[in-house]
């Protein structure tokens, strides 16, 4: 039985693909896929480029980055964290 595939945003660099990796609400750097291209619309847009990919293989590409792991069909984003006020 063949590996059910992903929608793995993309971003275009130069001559090629490079996967697009998010950030968790604590800071660290993950992964997302989609198990349809229309979630992955809902979330981020029409325009978004996109990949399929098996989950095997994404692992593959993020083992020696530093990313936490893979998150299957996100809700939504989140706004950027608000800038920490210095006391004055």
């Amino acid at each position: 039985m063949s590996e059910p595939r992903l929608c793995v945003p993309v971003k275009a660099g130069g001559c090629a693909l490079t996967l697009r990796l998010f950030r968790t609400a604590s800071g660290k750097r993950t992964a997302v896929a989609f198990t349809s291209p229309l979630k992955l619309a809902r979330v981020l847009g029409t325009q978004q480029p996109w990949v399929l990919l098996t989950a095997p293989a994404l692992r593959a590409m993020i083992a020696d980055l530093d990313v936490i792991g893979i998150i299957t069909d996100p809700a939504g984003t989140m706004a950027a964290r608000p800038k920490q006020r210095q006391a004055s």
